[in-house]
């Protein structure tokens, strides 16, 4: 088979992976082929199919703004986890505190890029599994290789993915076997960083049909090991963050009829960086301080059957999803109190998730496209909470009663469930015009359960004032149960979409998103310090968010200009906060008023010329709040028209040539800039302290970084080479809001230059 460009530089076919929506989708298929025979100077215009709206239809036609990545585009760009895809994607940032630690955020709609304890504002799934949770927790950095594709939605998707898709949903759906014959692949990538960190990167794939058009299997392995970039000073170790992953899945797909189909899928994968990567500007730009290595490592299995039939008129498909996971949450905490000494928390967590999605969507072709179906959600999560000093600090402050090193012992369970039903229905006044709208009803709930059995003392009293030779006083823990939160109610979208002609469509839509409730772990309690404070409250209710669109996808000048454009309005009420209480600091969830958004998302991708092709996107975004009453501003440290944690401008251009240097041999050379605004990390004011500044306030940098590709496929081999961040810039994208962490700042990976090698049966 004839090999494609899929290690540095892939066919002109798959180079608009910057791309969104219909312009990403349809550029990817209209451009030059790669194939040695084709007519250089023609094109050829081929639809591309998304499940966005859980039925197949043209990218064009779905009244959403997508972003949609091929398995040969995420190859071509390097992109194997979350680090790259936010740059794929206009009106998105990756929020990376470490591997396993991050947050995306969607068109601005987020208070802070860290969301202690709130549920992340865009919803992360793996086929129908959701992954995404709150955000001080490990959360798996999946690998991407042998995807089918990645569609990310921005805007809310309540309607079809449910609490959590506030602000969008990313979906990374992976490659069905085939049982029409053989095939395999390969990808190994060797690089190396400036200042001498080595990245090896291995994946492979191998497709066998086990009855011929029927039965088939398809085997997906990876490893990665990457040397780090940061040292830390505490642990004395250089390169501290490596990163080690390794896993795979398979994939057994029966069809024994055009009616039915039954697919079953075992994955699993263990992520384990070795350290954090944020650092202390005032240590060093690529250097931080712990006692020991900060981990956030995670180990998830995953099964899923499912089963489709296809009824005469309409298709039924049932996906049962189980989940185990392991994540280890270990910070060094001691930067809350200038290291004054030790202090650090090692939570061990362990999620038990079953999701089950049943729904049946009618064929399409007429003049009624409709879709119902149900779901349901059950997470149990573990959290054992250890927080410990060290035997060193002990022995030389003589403090003794502790069983070991740790101070702080209590575990904790939580439970949670989400069960909908959901329908969209499609009517068409014509073939090119027509009107959507999409319901969910659904109920949430949440509890949190204290279990019997841990203990507490005054280690920190006595560390604090630099007591010697006392005794602890050990408090035992006891059982506890949580209130329940639980809130019901629906969630809509609405669209009418218009096709002046064959190659362009426009749409207006007003769409709605919502996160969980949330209850307080000391609900009711009453300040000791100050008694007529505010008594820490139940919980905070769900916040709700309405999304008002306009967009247009098409393509002009003979298939030469394909764009894709979207103008945005969101109304955000009853936002969920962290909050302080005045007189003594007691975190807790809360609402406050409200917060608007508002922008513009655009990308154009030209054929100038035969084999070349050149990609711009860009966005503009203000989010600010504008509802806020004198409480909300005192225990939230927001302000009126504080901006939200996402930049204003961000972009990219990326030009591409594509040649034939001699007979049986495609090159392929490819220079991408992005560029990102910089970004507030919070509100601007102290929780709690009304009008103080928070001293950790800081804005990300302004920054542009530069990547370049070339390749040569031959007819099953592709040879490239690529740099990324050519001239090593070293901005800071990431800026932790919270004091306790000594280091607070992440910053761009480092120069790598490396090659890729591929193989294509």
């Amino acid at each position: 088979m004839k090999a494609t460009l899929l290690a540095t530089a892939c066919a002109a076919a798959h180079l608009s992976a910057l791309i969104p929506a219909a312009a990403a989708a349809q550029a990817a298929n209209t451009q030059p082929q790669a194939s040695r025979n084709d007519d250089r100077q023609s094109t050829e215009v081929e639809d591309v199919i998304v499940t966005a709206t859980r039925r197949a239809e043209r990218i064009q036609d779905v009244p959403v703004s997508i972003t949609t990545l091929s398995q040969e585009q995420l190859n071509e760009r390097g992109i194997v986890n979350y680090d790259g895809l936010a740059t794929a994607t206009p009106g998105v940032t990756l929020n990376r505190a470490s591997a396993n630690f991050n947050n995306f955020t969607a068109r601005g709609v987020a208070t802070n890029g860290y969301g202690a304890n709130l549920q992340s504002t865009v919803a992360i799934y793996i086929d129908e599994l959701p992954i995404s949770s709150n955000g001080n927790s490990t959360i798996l950095d999946p690998s991407l290789y042998d995807v089918e594709r990645i569609e990310f939605l921005r805007g809310p998707q309540g309607t079809l993915f449910g609490s959590g898709s506030l602000a969008g949903a990313l979906r990374i759906l992976t490659h069905d076997p085939d049982a029409s014959g053989f095939d395999a692949s390969a990808l190994v990538d060797l690089g190396t960083m400036s200042g001498g960190g080595l990245r090896q990167r291995y994946n492979a794939m191998v497709n066998v049909p086990l009855i011929q058009d029927q039965l088939a299997l398809r085997v997906v392995g990876f490893s990665r090991h990457e040397e780090g970039w940061v040292d830390n000073v505490g642990t004395g170790i250089d390169k501290a963050n490596s990163l080690v992953q390794y896993g795979g899945r398979a994939i057994l797909q029966w069809e024994p009829t055009d009616r039915f189909s039954a697919r079953l899928m075992v994955s699993k994968e263990i992520s384990n960086p070795h350290d954090a990567s944020l650092t202390n500007p005032l240590l060093g730009e690529y250097v931080r301080l712990t006692d020991r290595p900060d981990k956030f490592q995670s180990d998830m299995t995953n099964y899923n059957a499912t089963f489709e039939y296809q009824f005469d008129g309409a298709r039924l498909t049932s996906s049962t999803t189980y989940s185990d996971y392991t994540g280890l949450f270990y910070v060094d905490l001691a930067g809350a109190y200038g290291q004054l000494f030790p202090f650090a928390l090692d939570a061990d967590a362990w999620d038990e998730t079953l999701v089950q999605e049943t729904r049946l969507v009618s064929d399409a072709g007429g003049k009624f496209d409709w879709s119902v179906g149900s779901f349901y959600f059950r997470k149990r999560r573990d959290v054992d909470y250890n927080y410990r000093s060290t035997p060193e600090f002990l022995a030389a402050r003589r403090i003794t009663g502790l069983p070991d090193e740790y101070y702080q012992k209590f575990g904790s369970h939580f439970i949670s469930h989400e069960v909908a039903a959901f329908g969209q229905l499609t009517y068409r006044f014509t073939p090119d015009l027509w009107l959507s709208g999409g319901l969910r009803y659904g109920k949430t709930d949440a509890q949190g359960f204290t279990e019997a059995g841990g203990y507490n003392s005054n280690y920190l009293t006595l560390a604090f004032f630099g007591l010697s030779g006392v005794p602890v006083t050990l408090t035992p823990v006891a059982a506890a149960e949580g209130v329940k939160a639980e809130e019901d109610g629906p969630s809509y979208r609405l669209s009418l979409s218009w096709r002046p002609n064959p190659a362009v469509t426009t749409y207006a839509a007003v769409s709605t998103g919502f996160r969980p409730p949330i209850v307080n772990a000391r609900a009711g309690a009453v300040s000791t310090l100050d008694p007529n404070d505010i008594v820490i409250p139940y919980g905070a209710t769900s916040d709700n968010l309405i999304n008002y669109e306009v967009g247009v996808k098409g393509r002009w000048f003979d298939n030469k200009l394909f764009a894709d454009a979207a103008v945005y309005l969101i109304d955000w009420n009853d936002i969920q906060v962290q909050a302080n209480r005045v007189s003594d600091s007691v975190q807790f969830a809360t609402n406050i008023g409200g917060a608007t958004s508002k922008g513009v998302e655009v990308s154009l991708v030209a054929l100038p010329a035969a084999g070349w092709t050149v990609a711009l996107t860009g966005s503009w975004n203000e989010a600010k709040v504008d509802d806020l009453s004198l409480q909300e501003a005192a225990f939230s440290g927001a302000v009126m028209d504080a901006r939200l944690a996402g930049p204003k401008v961000q972009g990219s251009l990326r030009v591409n040539y594509e040649w034939e240097p001699m007979s049986g041999v495609m090159a392929n050379a490819s220079v991408a800039v992005s560029h990102v605004g910089s970004f507030p990390n919070a509100f601007p004011n102290t929780p709690g302290r009304p009008l103080v500044p928070l001293p950790t306030f800081d804005y990300t940098d302004s920054y542009t970084f530069v990547n370049a590709n070339l390749a040569f496929a031959f007819e099953k081999v592709t040879v490239g080479a690529y740099v990324e961040n050519l001239f090593d810039d070293h901005s800071v994208n990431y800026v932790h809001p919270e004091a306790f962490i000594d280091g607070r700042y992440g910053r761009l990976r480092p120069r790598t230059v490396g090659v890729r090698v591929g193989y294509e049966f």
